[in-house]
């Protein structure tokens, strides 16, 4: 097996391993997508680590992603459906499912964010189940699952499904073609047995992931998670030594892979004349200039701890008055699933407590913290990293959480601190960062106010570690490990 991945390496693999077959990806979220601008359409690459890994797999193997349409102008584009992408070098194809009202609400707000989700994480907020929700879920799978077929037509095919939307499209997949290769890499927190055991639809659900040839996880807790969940709820054989279980004579590898980031693409950009420009742009509209800045980035949700960030900066102010006139938190993060009751309340809440937080400490013409709402692409993210001396990742509970990865390989000069939740996947491989208990205010504000003091050489030293640490374990041997181990035809 390679042990040292990168995009050559795993492009020669697959060219090698799977040269004859047919690649498709299946996920809710778009690789790209099309908007209306000022009256034109313009397409853009989605974010995310999952995108940056597979995208460039894609365009070599000139495959398909299938996946739900979510631009305003993806159907202005797509013919019988599809779309060739990337615009400017059209490689591979899109091939949009189509959802209506009903699907969306059911599938995606209701199955997978009302009951999945909150099940996943054990953030204290209880999951919501609704049978009709569950059969929209089943509808939805199943529509994904003929939208591939279609796809393949007969073909050797290798299926990468991605993450807790999809959990059953390789049981439907297989009803149509048994033939096919199914992997699911399942990208948020897999629960302890006595958690799951409350998914009213359990035996069925795990049925259906049994399905796919490998179901891969984050960590290794995950995937002990999963085989208790199988061992009480599942007619299958179990041997943990090899990560297999075998149920109705076929097996399924069950696997710990870490996803990662394009590390050397990102320290790259990082140093371009583009982001330095972004980066001289935000001081000035932000007036962050002469202020030590903290920053978190994150979707306005309720696993991510940004309540407890807020709570833990005004706990820093209070207990260490000098430092006020003197740091900037900025908390970027975008409105996600605001059709939920409980992410229309957990808005309104981080509104007021910016509004409290900021009319309590301010001074003269400054203020704590700046919450930017707006869309920003990555290269303006990557500004914001240049400028952080701080990044604060205070997840409640997340499978990995890529954001701390991403500022880490921004960081060339070796300056910054990373303070990261130890409820993350990770805090697992990230050892030169900051560890907090993100339920605990007092920890994270100590925690805050060490980043804040910490000389240049213990920076320099702990960052030093980090980048080591995430250059090793890039998104390329996240994605190599996955395709060294999809089983072939005997």
């Amino acid at each position: 097996m390679l042990q040292n991945w990168n995009k050559k390496a795993v492009l020669d693999l697959v060219r090698h391993k799977f040269s004859d077959h047919v690649f498709v990806v299946a996920s809710n979220r778009q690789p790209y997508i099309h908007k209306l601008s000022r009256g034109k359409i313009e397409c853009f690459r989605g974010p995310g680590g999952v995108v940056t890994a597979l995208d460039p797999i894609m365009r070599e193997l000139k495959g398909t992603w299938v996946c739900c349409g979510s631009g305003d102008a993806d159907k202005l584009v797509a013919k019988n459906s599809k779309v060739k992408v990337p615009p400017e070098n059209p490689s591979y194809q899109l091939r949009y499912v189509w959802l209506d009202k009903e699907e969306n609400l059911g599938y995606y707000y209701g199955y997978s964010n009302q009951s999945l989700w909150p099940l996943s994480h054990l953030v204290f907020v209880q999951p919501q189940f609704n049978d009709q929700n569950w059969k929209i879920y089943k509808q939805v799978n199943r529509k994904f699952a003929q939208n591939i077929s279609k796809e393949i037509k007969g073909k050797k095919a290798i299926v990468f499904v991605q993450d807790y939307h999809l959990a059953l499209v390789s049981k439907y997949l297989k009803e149509i073609n048994p033939e096919v290769t199914t992997l699911l890499f399942w990208h948020i927190p897999w629960p302890s047995y006595d958690v799951f055991r409350i998914l009213p639809q359990r035996q069925e659900f795990l049925e259906g992931m049994l399905s796919y040839d490998l179901v891969g996880f984050h960590i290794g807790y995950f995937c002990d998670n999963f085989f208790d969940a199988l061992v009480n709820e599942a007619e299958a054989k179990i041997n943990k030594e090899q990560q297999v279980a075998v149920y109705k004579g076929k097996n399924c590898l069950i696997r710990s892979h870490p996803i990662s980031v394009d590390f050397e693409g990102i320290s790259k950009d990082a140093q371009s004349e583009e982001v330095e420009g972004l980066a001289c742009l935000h001081r000035e509209e932000f007036g962050l200039r002469g202020y030590k800045v903290i920053i978190g980035l994150d979707r306005i949700d309720y696993t991510k701890g940004i309540v407890e960030r807020i709570q833990a900066i005004d706990k820093l102010l209070d207990t260490h008055p000098e430092l006020k006139e003197k740091i900037i938190f900025v908390q970027m993060g975008e409105i996600s699933r605001i059709h939920l009751s409980q992410y229309k309340q957990l808005n309104e809440r981080v509104n007021t407590l910016v509004e409290e937080v900021n009319f309590k400490h301010s001074q003269n013409s400054w203020k704590p913290i700046i919450f930017l709402r707006r869309h920003l692409n990555f290269k303006e993210i990557l500004a914001f990293y240049k400028i952080a001396d701080v990044c604060i990742v205070s997840s409640l509970h997340d499978g990995m959480n890529l954001v701390a990865k991403e500022f880490v390989s921004a960081k060339r000069d070796g300056k910054g601190v990373l303070v990261l939740s130890r409820f993350t996947g990770a805090s697992r491989q990230l050892k030169g960062a900051l560890l907090i208990n993100p339920y605990h205010i007092e920890d994270i504000s100590e925690a805050l106010y060490k980043a804040l003091t910490m000389d240049h050489s213990q920076q320099q030293v702990r960052m030093k570690k980090l980048r080591h640490q995430v250059q090793r374990n890039d998104i390329w041997k996240w994605i190599g490990q996955i395709v060294s181990e999809i089983p072939q035809e005997e």
